[in-house]
Protein backbone atom coordinates (compact mmCIF):
# COMPACT_ATOMS: atom_id res chain seq x y z
CA UNK A 1 0.00 0.00 0.00
CA UNK A 2 3.12 2.48 0.66
CA UNK A 3 4.33 1.82 -2.39
CA UNK A 4 0.87 2.60 -4.29
CA UNK A 5 0.74 6.01 -2.18
CA UNK A 6 4.03 6.94 -3.66
CA UNK A 7 2.82 6.03 -6.93
CA UNK A 8 -0.04 7.59 -6.96
CA UNK A 9 1.59 10.79 -5.54
CA UNK A 10 3.98 10.65 -8.35
CA UNK A 11 0.34 10.69 -11.11
CA UNK A 12 -1.05 13.28 -9.23
CA UNK A 13 1.90 15.51 -9.60
CA UNK A 14 2.47 14.92 -12.91
CA UNK A 15 -1.06 15.52 -13.83
CA UNK A 16 -0.95 18.96 -12.57
CA UNK A 17 2.20 19.64 -14.01
CA UNK A 18 0.70 18.54 -17.89
CA UNK A 19 -2.38 20.92 -17.26
CA UNK A 20 -0.39 23.55 -15.69
CA UNK A 21 2.01 23.24 -19.25
CA UNK A 22 -1.51 22.93 -20.98
CA UNK A 23 -2.07 26.26 -19.95
CA UNK A 24 0.41 27.75 -20.03
CA UNK A 25 0.64 26.98 -23.77
CA UNK A 26 -2.75 26.95 -25.00
CA UNK A 27 -3.43 27.95 -28.78
CA UNK A 28 -4.47 31.04 -28.43
CA UNK A 29 -1.37 32.32 -26.38
CA UNK A 30 0.32 30.53 -28.91
CA UNK A 31 -1.12 32.69 -31.95
CA UNK A 32 -1.10 36.16 -30.12
CA UNK A 33 2.86 35.76 -29.74
CA UNK A 34 3.26 35.30 -32.98
CA UNK A 35 0.37 37.98 -34.14
CA UNK A 36 2.84 40.52 -32.33
CA UNK A 37 6.06 39.57 -34.26
CA UNK A 38 7.44 43.33 -35.28
CA UNK A 39 8.33 41.17 -38.87
CA UNK A 40 4.94 41.21 -39.48
CA UNK A 41 4.25 44.94 -38.99
CA UNK A 42 3.65 47.16 -41.97
CA UNK A 43 5.10 50.79 -41.96
CA UNK A 44 2.42 53.48 -41.83
CA UNK A 45 2.46 55.53 -44.99
CA UNK A 46 3.51 59.31 -44.38
CA UNK A 47 1.07 62.11 -43.25
CA UNK A 48 -1.61 59.04 -42.36
CA UNK A 49 -3.03 58.88 -38.81
CA UNK A 50 -2.34 55.47 -37.48
CA UNK A 51 -6.51 55.25 -35.99
CA UNK A 52 -7.99 52.09 -35.01
CA UNK A 53 -9.94 52.13 -38.56
CA UNK A 54 -7.08 52.56 -40.48
CA UNK A 55 -5.34 49.73 -38.57
CA UNK A 56 -7.97 47.63 -39.30
CA UNK A 57 -8.32 47.88 -43.01
CA UNK A 58 -4.34 47.74 -43.32
CA UNK A 59 -3.72 45.23 -41.23
CA UNK A 60 -1.57 42.35 -43.31
CA UNK A 61 -3.79 39.32 -44.40
CA UNK A 62 -1.52 36.86 -42.23
CA UNK A 63 -2.60 38.58 -38.77
CA UNK A 64 -6.21 38.94 -39.73
CA UNK A 65 -5.93 34.82 -40.68
CA UNK A 66 -3.88 34.40 -37.24
CA UNK A 67 -7.09 35.92 -35.27
CA UNK A 68 -9.89 34.30 -36.92
CA UNK A 69 -7.32 31.17 -36.03
CA UNK A 70 -8.02 32.55 -32.40
CA UNK A 71 -11.37 32.63 -32.29
CA UNK A 72 -11.51 29.70 -33.83
CA UNK A 73 -9.73 27.43 -31.01
CA UNK A 74 -11.20 29.45 -28.35
CA UNK A 75 -14.77 28.15 -29.66
CA UNK A 76 -14.39 25.09 -29.53
CA UNK A 77 -12.65 25.27 -25.78
CA UNK A 78 -16.31 26.02 -24.77
CA UNK A 79 -17.22 22.09 -25.51
CA UNK A 80 -13.70 21.05 -24.93
CA UNK A 81 -14.05 22.20 -20.71
CA UNK A 82 -17.29 21.27 -20.33
CA UNK A 83 -16.49 17.81 -21.11
CA UNK A 84 -13.04 17.70 -19.65
CA UNK A 85 -14.62 19.46 -16.33
CA UNK A 86 -17.64 17.00 -16.22
CA UNK A 87 -15.25 13.82 -16.48
CA UNK A 88 -13.25 14.94 -13.70
CA UNK A 89 -15.97 15.50 -11.35
CA UNK A 90 -18.24 12.25 -12.68
CA UNK A 91 -14.83 10.24 -12.27
CA UNK A 92 -13.72 11.05 -8.77
CA UNK A 93 -17.35 11.51 -7.74
CA UNK A 94 -18.18 7.80 -8.04
CA UNK A 95 -15.02 6.34 -7.08
CA UNK A 96 -15.47 8.28 -3.54
CA UNK A 97 -18.98 7.31 -3.35
CA UNK A 98 -17.69 3.68 -3.83
CA UNK A 99 -15.34 3.53 -1.67
CA UNK A 100 -17.55 5.10 0.93
CA UNK A 101 -19.79 2.00 0.32
CA UNK A 102 -16.80 -0.77 0.05
CA UNK A 103 -15.66 0.01 3.14
CA UNK A 104 -18.95 0.56 4.95
CA UNK A 105 -19.49 -2.87 4.03
CA UNK A 106 -16.22 -4.21 4.03
CA UNK A 107 -16.49 -5.46 0.60
CA UNK A 108 -14.45 -5.00 -2.53
CA UNK A 109 -16.29 -7.24 -4.71
CA UNK A 110 -17.87 -4.14 -6.51
CA UNK A 111 -14.49 -2.15 -6.88
CA UNK A 112 -13.47 -3.49 -10.65
CA UNK A 113 -17.64 -3.14 -11.57
CA UNK A 114 -17.44 0.22 -10.56
CA UNK A 115 -14.23 1.39 -12.55
CA UNK A 116 -16.03 -0.49 -15.43
CA UNK A 117 -19.26 1.18 -15.22
CA UNK A 118 -17.40 4.93 -14.66
CA UNK A 119 -15.87 4.36 -18.63
CA UNK A 120 -19.33 3.66 -20.07
CA UNK A 121 -20.86 6.81 -17.74
CA UNK A 122 -18.12 9.10 -19.69
CA UNK A 123 -17.94 7.97 -22.89
CA UNK A 124 -22.12 8.38 -22.78
CA UNK A 125 -21.79 11.99 -21.36
CA UNK A 126 -19.08 12.77 -23.75
CA UNK A 127 -20.93 12.63 -26.46
CA UNK A 128 -24.04 14.03 -24.95
CA UNK A 129 -21.83 17.65 -23.94
CA UNK A 130 -20.03 17.89 -26.88
CA UNK A 131 -22.43 17.72 -29.25
CA UNK A 132 -23.37 21.73 -26.79
CA UNK A 133 -21.92 24.83 -27.07
CA UNK A 134 -21.33 27.54 -29.61
CA UNK A 135 -20.16 25.80 -32.77
CA UNK A 136 -20.05 22.34 -31.57
CA UNK A 137 -20.72 19.34 -33.83
CA UNK A 138 -23.23 17.03 -32.75
CA UNK A 139 -22.22 13.65 -32.29
CA UNK A 140 -24.35 11.90 -34.68
CA UNK A 141 -23.01 13.77 -37.30
CA UNK A 142 -19.18 12.92 -37.16
CA UNK A 143 -18.42 9.31 -37.82
CA UNK A 144 -14.75 9.87 -35.83
CA UNK A 145 -17.31 10.58 -32.59
CA UNK A 146 -19.45 7.49 -33.39
CA UNK A 147 -16.50 5.21 -34.20
CA UNK A 148 -14.51 5.98 -30.97
CA UNK A 149 -17.68 5.72 -28.53
CA UNK A 150 -18.69 2.56 -30.24
CA UNK A 151 -15.26 0.74 -29.87
CA UNK A 152 -14.47 2.39 -26.37
CA UNK A 153 -18.07 0.97 -25.54
CA UNK A 154 -17.38 -2.07 -26.67
CA UNK A 155 -13.69 -2.54 -24.91
CA UNK A 156 -15.02 -0.90 -21.44
CA UNK A 157 -18.70 -3.08 -21.21
CA UNK A 158 -16.25 -6.16 -22.18
CA UNK A 159 -14.30 -4.97 -18.88
CA UNK A 160 -16.94 -5.13 -17.23
CA UNK A 161 -18.85 -7.71 -18.20
CA UNK A 162 -15.13 -9.63 -17.68
CA UNK A 163 -13.95 -8.29 -14.32
CA UNK A 164 -17.96 -8.48 -12.88
CA UNK A 165 -17.88 -12.21 -14.02
CA UNK A 166 -14.25 -12.77 -12.52
CA UNK A 167 -15.94 -10.89 -9.27
CA UNK A 168 -18.61 -13.29 -9.04
CA UNK A 169 -16.06 -16.84 -9.54
CA UNK A 170 -13.48 -15.68 -7.08
CA UNK A 171 -15.69 -14.70 -4.80
CA UNK A 172 -13.57 -11.58 -3.53
CA UNK A 173 -10.04 -9.86 -4.40
CA UNK A 174 -7.08 -10.91 -2.01
CA UNK A 175 -5.30 -7.74 -2.94
CA UNK A 176 -7.74 -5.89 -0.31
CA UNK A 177 -7.56 -8.31 2.27
CA UNK A 178 -4.88 -6.41 4.19
CA UNK A 179 -6.48 -2.77 3.72
CA UNK A 180 -10.31 -4.46 4.57
CA UNK A 181 -8.28 -6.32 7.73
CA UNK A 182 -9.91 -9.47 6.80
CA UNK A 183 -7.31 -11.40 8.26
CA UNK A 184 -7.39 -10.03 11.63
CA UNK A 185 -5.58 -7.45 10.85
CA UNK A 186 -6.51 -3.75 11.47
CA UNK A 187 -8.41 -2.04 8.65
CA UNK A 188 -6.42 0.94 6.77
CA UNK A 189 -9.03 2.89 5.88
CA UNK A 190 -6.69 5.51 4.02
CA UNK A 191 -4.49 3.22 1.91
CA UNK A 192 -8.42 1.37 0.65
CA UNK A 193 -8.80 5.23 -0.14
CA UNK A 194 -6.09 5.11 -2.11
CA UNK A 195 -6.96 2.10 -4.37
CA UNK A 196 -10.26 3.56 -5.30
CA UNK A 197 -8.01 7.17 -6.13
CA UNK A 198 -5.75 5.12 -8.44
CA UNK A 199 -8.86 3.59 -10.04
CA UNK A 200 -10.32 7.63 -10.44
CA UNK A 201 -6.94 8.30 -12.25
CA UNK A 202 -6.81 5.22 -14.31
CA UNK A 203 -10.39 5.98 -15.32
CA UNK A 204 -9.90 9.65 -16.02
CA UNK A 205 -6.65 8.92 -17.70
CA UNK A 206 -7.17 6.57 -20.15
CA UNK A 207 -10.41 7.68 -21.15
CA UNK A 208 -8.73 11.58 -22.55
CA UNK A 209 -8.09 10.78 -26.12
CA UNK A 210 -11.84 9.77 -25.79
CA UNK A 211 -12.78 12.64 -24.65
CA UNK A 212 -10.68 14.55 -26.95
CA UNK A 213 -12.24 13.57 -29.70
CA UNK A 214 -15.81 13.52 -28.67
CA UNK A 215 -15.46 17.14 -27.28
CA UNK A 216 -13.82 18.22 -30.89
CA UNK A 217 -15.44 20.47 -33.44
CA UNK A 218 -13.48 19.77 -36.55
CA UNK A 219 -15.66 19.10 -39.58
CA UNK A 220 -14.29 16.21 -41.88
CA UNK A 221 -16.42 13.27 -42.91
CA UNK A 222 -14.26 11.55 -44.69
CA UNK A 223 -11.94 9.00 -43.00
CA UNK A 224 -7.81 10.01 -44.48
CA UNK A 225 -5.67 6.82 -45.02
CA UNK A 226 -3.99 7.70 -41.56
CA UNK A 227 -7.70 7.51 -39.65
CA UNK A 228 -8.67 3.89 -41.67
CA UNK A 229 -5.11 2.55 -40.59
CA UNK A 230 -4.98 3.79 -36.76
CA UNK A 231 -8.78 2.79 -36.38
CA UNK A 232 -8.37 -0.81 -37.58
CA UNK A 233 -5.51 -0.98 -35.40
CA UNK A 234 -7.43 0.31 -32.51
CA UNK A 235 -10.31 -2.51 -33.19
CA UNK A 236 -7.37 -5.13 -32.86
CA UNK A 237 -6.67 -4.11 -29.70
CA UNK A 238 -10.04 -4.28 -28.67
CA UNK A 239 -10.35 -7.56 -30.10
CA UNK A 240 -6.98 -9.07 -28.91
CA UNK A 241 -7.84 -8.50 -25.59
CA UNK A 242 -11.22 -9.97 -25.85
CA UNK A 243 -10.17 -12.64 -27.02
CA UNK A 244 -7.48 -13.57 -24.91
CA UNK A 245 -9.58 -12.81 -21.59
CA UNK A 246 -12.25 -15.62 -23.63
CA UNK A 247 -9.88 -18.18 -24.27
CA UNK A 248 -8.51 -17.91 -20.85
CA UNK A 249 -11.38 -18.06 -19.20
CA UNK A 250 -12.43 -21.27 -20.79
CA UNK A 251 -9.26 -22.76 -20.49
CA UNK A 252 -9.84 -22.14 -16.52
CA UNK A 253 -13.57 -23.64 -16.79
CA UNK A 254 -12.25 -27.01 -18.32
CA UNK A 255 -9.96 -27.63 -15.49
CA UNK A 256 -6.36 -25.80 -16.61
CA UNK A 257 -5.49 -28.47 -19.02
CA UNK A 258 -1.68 -28.22 -18.94
CA UNK A 259 -0.92 -26.54 -16.12
CA UNK A 260 -0.47 -23.56 -17.84
CA UNK A 261 -2.48 -21.43 -20.51
CA UNK A 262 -1.48 -21.96 -24.26
CA UNK A 263 -4.73 -21.63 -25.78
CA UNK A 264 -4.94 -19.75 -28.88
CA UNK A 265 -3.39 -15.95 -28.51
CA UNK A 266 -1.57 -17.75 -25.41
CA UNK A 267 0.92 -19.61 -27.49
CA UNK A 268 2.11 -16.42 -29.01
CA UNK A 269 2.36 -14.05 -26.05
CA UNK A 270 2.51 -14.93 -22.25
CA UNK A 271 -0.07 -11.90 -21.61
CA UNK A 272 -1.73 -11.13 -24.82
CA UNK A 273 -4.81 -9.60 -22.71
CA UNK A 274 -2.28 -6.84 -21.42
CA UNK A 275 -0.71 -6.05 -24.92
CA UNK A 276 -4.18 -6.08 -26.05
CA UNK A 277 -5.19 -3.39 -23.17
CA UNK A 278 -2.06 -1.32 -23.89
CA UNK A 279 -1.68 -1.58 -27.37
CA UNK A 280 -5.40 -0.14 -28.06
CA UNK A 281 -4.65 2.93 -25.88
CA UNK A 282 -1.46 3.95 -27.96
CA UNK A 283 -3.79 3.50 -31.05
CA UNK A 284 -6.69 5.14 -29.85
CA UNK A 285 -4.38 8.11 -29.24
CA UNK A 286 -2.80 8.14 -32.38
CA UNK A 287 -6.37 8.21 -34.33
CA UNK A 288 -7.36 11.00 -31.98
CA UNK A 289 -5.04 13.12 -33.93
CA UNK A 290 -7.18 14.40 -36.78
CA UNK A 291 -9.87 16.02 -34.57
CA UNK A 292 -7.65 18.63 -33.26
CA UNK A 293 -8.85 22.14 -34.14
CA UNK A 294 -5.78 23.40 -33.63
CA UNK A 295 -4.61 25.29 -37.35
CA UNK A 296 -1.20 24.16 -37.16
CA UNK A 297 -2.36 20.52 -36.54
CA UNK A 298 -2.27 17.87 -33.76
CA UNK A 299 1.64 18.14 -32.86
CA UNK A 300 0.65 21.52 -31.75
CA UNK A 301 -2.22 20.89 -29.49
CA UNK A 302 -1.15 20.87 -25.67
CA UNK A 303 -4.79 18.93 -25.19
CA UNK A 304 -3.76 16.28 -28.19
CA UNK A 305 -0.55 15.68 -26.94
CA UNK A 306 -2.06 14.79 -22.81
CA UNK A 307 -3.60 12.36 -24.47
CA UNK A 308 -0.39 10.40 -24.39
CA UNK A 309 -0.88 9.96 -20.72
CA UNK A 310 -3.52 6.95 -21.55
CA UNK A 311 -1.42 4.59 -22.68
CA UNK A 312 1.44 5.67 -20.60
CA UNK A 313 -0.54 5.51 -17.48
CA UNK A 314 -1.92 1.94 -18.91
CA UNK A 315 1.81 0.90 -19.17
CA UNK A 316 2.92 1.97 -15.68
CA UNK A 317 -0.20 0.12 -14.19
CA UNK A 318 -0.06 -3.07 -15.63
CA UNK A 319 3.99 -3.71 -16.55
CA UNK A 320 5.39 -1.89 -12.92
CA UNK A 321 2.81 -2.09 -10.01
CA UNK A 322 2.32 -4.97 -7.70
CA UNK A 323 -0.89 -5.04 -6.84
CA UNK A 324 -2.11 -5.95 -10.61
CA UNK A 325 -0.78 -6.18 -14.14
CA UNK A 326 2.57 -8.38 -14.67
CA UNK A 327 4.15 -7.53 -11.34
CA UNK A 328 1.33 -9.56 -9.89
CA UNK A 329 1.06 -12.20 -12.59
CA UNK A 330 4.64 -13.03 -12.66
CA UNK A 331 7.33 -13.36 -10.53
CA UNK A 332 6.25 -15.54 -7.33
CA UNK A 333 3.09 -15.93 -8.76
CA UNK A 334 5.29 -18.54 -10.89
CA UNK A 335 5.83 -20.87 -8.18
CA UNK A 336 3.05 -23.49 -9.04
CA UNK A 337 4.73 -23.65 -12.65
CA UNK A 338 7.86 -24.61 -11.43
CA UNK A 339 7.00 -27.10 -9.14
CA UNK A 340 4.82 -28.95 -11.04
CA UNK A 341 6.38 -28.67 -14.57
CA UNK A 342 10.03 -26.58 -14.36
CA UNK A 343 11.14 -28.00 -17.40
CA UNK A 344 8.13 -27.53 -19.83
CA UNK A 345 7.53 -23.85 -18.19
CA UNK A 346 11.03 -23.09 -18.72
CA UNK A 347 10.72 -23.96 -22.28
CA UNK A 348 7.29 -22.38 -22.92
CA UNK A 349 8.72 -19.07 -20.82
CA UNK A 350 11.78 -18.83 -22.72
CA UNK A 351 10.09 -19.15 -26.37
CA UNK A 352 7.11 -17.09 -25.83
CA UNK A 353 6.80 -12.97 -25.50
CA UNK A 354 5.94 -11.71 -22.10
CA UNK A 355 3.76 -9.14 -23.94
CA UNK A 356 3.65 -8.61 -28.11
CA UNK A 357 2.45 -11.44 -29.68
CA UNK A 358 4.85 -12.88 -32.60
CA UNK A 359 7.09 -16.39 -33.52
CA UNK A 360 10.46 -16.99 -33.48
CA UNK A 361 11.02 -15.12 -29.82
CA UNK A 362 13.33 -18.04 -28.76
CA UNK A 363 15.78 -16.66 -31.23
CA UNK A 364 15.78 -12.71 -29.66
CA UNK A 365 19.22 -11.96 -27.86
CA UNK A 366 18.41 -11.34 -24.11
CA UNK A 367 19.44 -8.20 -23.85
CA UNK A 368 16.69 -6.86 -26.67
CA UNK A 369 14.36 -9.29 -23.98
CA UNK A 370 15.09 -7.02 -21.49
CA UNK A 371 14.60 -3.80 -22.87
CA UNK A 372 12.27 -3.61 -25.81
CA UNK A 373 10.23 -6.50 -25.39
CA UNK A 374 9.76 -5.66 -21.84
CA UNK A 375 10.82 -8.91 -20.21
CA UNK A 376 12.72 -7.61 -17.43
CA UNK A 377 14.48 -9.08 -15.25
CA UNK A 378 12.29 -8.38 -11.87
CA UNK A 379 9.29 -11.06 -13.48
CA UNK A 380 11.56 -13.90 -12.93
CA UNK A 381 10.64 -16.08 -10.42
CA UNK A 382 13.24 -16.21 -7.87
CA UNK A 383 12.80 -18.92 -5.10
CA UNK A 384 12.27 -18.34 -1.62
CA UNK A 385 12.03 -20.64 1.67
CA UNK A 386 9.61 -18.88 3.57
CA UNK A 387 6.97 -18.97 -0.12
CA UNK A 388 4.20 -21.40 -0.86
CA UNK A 389 1.80 -22.22 -3.21
CA UNK A 390 -1.14 -20.64 -1.55
CA UNK A 391 0.31 -17.63 -1.32
CA UNK A 392 0.50 -17.40 -4.84
CA UNK A 393 -2.57 -18.59 -6.00
CA UNK A 394 -4.09 -16.10 -7.30
CA UNK A 395 -3.31 -14.11 -10.65
CA UNK A 396 -4.83 -10.89 -11.58
CA UNK A 397 -5.67 -11.59 -15.14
Amino acid sequence: PTKIMRKALIAIVSIALILSNAAAFAPGKLFSLGAHNSSNITPTAPGKKQGASYIAENRPTGIKNQRKSIASVQRTMGPQALVYGTAVATTFGMQTVGFIAAYLLKTEKFYDIIGGLNYLVLALLSAILGATGDGALSWIDDPRKILTTVLFGISRGWLLLFLAWRAHERKGDSRFDEVLGKNGGTPQPLNFFVFWMVQAFWVMLVSMPMLFVNSSSVKMPEFSGYDIATAILFGSGVLIEIVADIQKALWVKRGRLGTFCKAGVWKFSRHPNYFGEIFQWWCLFAFSYSSSGNPLGGYADPLWWAGIVSPLFTMQILLNMGPTGICNAEGKSLKRYYDKCPELYAKYRKNTSILIPFLGYGLVPQFLKRTIFFDFERYEYKPSSGASTGDVAKKDE
